[in-house]
């Protein structure tokens, strides 16, 4: 008995570190069952991260090579394609209220996955496809990534409400996933560009796209026989209710707020800065092989700060990690001053070098000043509409990233950044700089609770029963070989 023990244990040393993330994800797999784990993955390593990794560059250089815009108007078009996601409340509504067949997420996976193929083929085999139906079926796609992510971000709520303890090590597991994912689409994407074009780059976005279909597949879930679909309307309306009556708590109101405010006055000019990296001129003119690896070493800082936040700061209050990392993200805003105003060069530091440690810097940290507030959205979600709810608070983050692109796009607009001329780039950035300080002054806003400990009343996190509500337990990816 006590040898057994003994083997149980963790091992200390180097093997226990390197052990670790297999005990961990071994942890996961027994507590939410190992097929939820691999679901994650899929939706948020495959088609988030390698899937917006490589659409990334490939629909940059489709928009400056191809549909030739200039920088100010490529952050309306980019603006534009987050539009999918602000309306996610929608697509959480639905798969909380209005079963398909019986079922609440198995239907949403297949469509989104088929929505985004389909899309995603059009704009690989289309040929001069005018700028309006390109950024429709740009729209689309990035429905189809929407809907799939609600979905399962409904399913890690759940998970979350039932696990409150575990929701630090679940929001850990997605930010990984996406950050490995968007590691390797990064350091794929400017090869492949260089090799097929972004329109091939489009052809094989079709690929994850038909893994979220696998996923609705081998999703399991309780199948509801006497669903009323006659009720939709009243359960829509009595989901609207819960929702305005969750708002109107002081807890949930003002995070909601500080979340849209810390990211909308962070202004967003990275269409300029991308425009400048290319420029041969002005800027360092830098390949597409080069631009995809620089956003691959930014991909490293993201996972090194979903790291850190796992091993370091989950068990820390959310106020004092935002407070030193929103000032961390003002002050590394600066590093892109240095580089534009070329003191790199006079210091002796190469532009890809210097390029490279800015890049992980700012997404480290950003990372960092990410998971904190995802991990207290999902803690602000009530039972019964979780995917309705944190698909809000995430559609407010969204809303925040609109301002903040479409403000950027403005102002790179007013100080006339163009395709050819960057003279004002640096004014532009040491605003932004200087905005992503404000949010330091509005933390008043985040709670001091333990972030172990749930948030909302007992009685917002009790579920209804009824005839026809349908199964709000742990949900588990059913095995595609069966047990024996």
């Amino acid at each position: 008995m006590e040898e057994s023990q003994i083997e149980k244990r963790p091992k200390k040393g180097l093997l226990g570190l390197m052990l670790r993330p297999v005990h961990w994800f071994k942890m996961l797999g027994q507590e939410l069952h190992w097929s939820f784990v691999v679901g994650v993955m899929i939706v948020y390593g495959i088609s988030q991260g390698l899937g917006v990794g490589l659409s990334r560059v490939s629909t940059q250089y489709y928009m400056k090579d191809e549909q030739k815009v200039q920088p100010s108007e490529a952050q309306v078009y980019f603006g534009l394609l987050q539009i999918p996601w602000i309306i996610k409340p929608l697509w959480g509504l639905l798969t909380d209220t209005l079963p398909i067949l019986g079922y609440r997420r198995r239907p949403y996976f297949v469509f989104a996955g088929f929505l985004s193929m389909i899309t995603m083929l059009v704009l690989s085999l289309q040929k001069n496809l005018h700028l309006a139906f390109a950024l429709l079926s740009l729209m689309a796609g990035s429905a189809g990534i929407a809907i799939a992510d609600v979905t399962i971000d409904a399913c890690v709520t759940q998970n979350s409400i039932s696990n409150p303890s575990l929701a630090g090590d679940m929001q850990s597991l997605c930010g990984l996933s996406s950050s490995i994912g968007a590691l390797v689409g990064f350091s794929l994407s400017g090869f492949l560009v260089h090799i097929v074009g972004p329109k091939g780059v489009f052809g094989l976005l079709s690929i994850p796209a038909g893994l979220i279909i696998l996923v609705g597949i081998m999703l399991r879930e309780s199948h509801a026989h006497r669903f009323a679909y006659r009720g939709v309307n009243e359960k829509l309306l009595d989901a609207g209710k819960a929702m305005w009556t969750t708002l109107k708590c002081r807890e949930v109101w003002r995070p909601c707020l500080y979340m849209y405010l810390s990211l909308a006055v962070s202004l967003n000019v990275h269409e300029g800065m991308f425009y400048w990296y290319t420029d041969a001129k002005g800027g360092p003119s830098f390949s597409q092989e080069v631009v995809g690896s620089i956003f691959s070493i930014g991909a490293v800082g993201s996972l090194s700060g979903v790291l850190i936040y796992q091993n370091l700061l989950k068990n820390h209050p959310f106020r004092g990690i935002l407070f030193w990392s929103q000032l961390l993200y003002g002050v590394s805003g600066l590093l892109d001053l240095i580089l534009v105003l070329r003191v790199n060069l006079r210091i002796g530091l190469p532009d890809y070098f210097f390029v490279v440690i800015d890049e992980a810097i700012s997404r480290m940290i950003g990372r960092v000043k990410w998971m904190p507030l995802l991990v207290l959205s999902s803690k602000l979600c009530p039972a019964g509409i979780e995917g309705t709810f944190f698909a809000l608070l995430m559609s407010i983050d969204h809303v925040g990233m609109l301002s903040s692109t479409w403000a950027g796009g403005l102002l790179l607009h007013v100080l006339k950044v163009t395709r050819t001329q960057f003279e004002n780039l640096w004014m532009a950035i040491l605003i932004r700089s200087m905005l992503r300080m404000v949010p330091v002054s509005l933390l008043f806003m985040i709670p001091r609770s333990d972030p172990n400990l749930s948030i909302l009343p007992a009685e917002m996190l009790k579920t209804k029963k009824g005839d026809d509500m349908l199964e709000t337990g742990n949900l588990e990816m059913a095995s595609l070989v069966e047990n024996s």
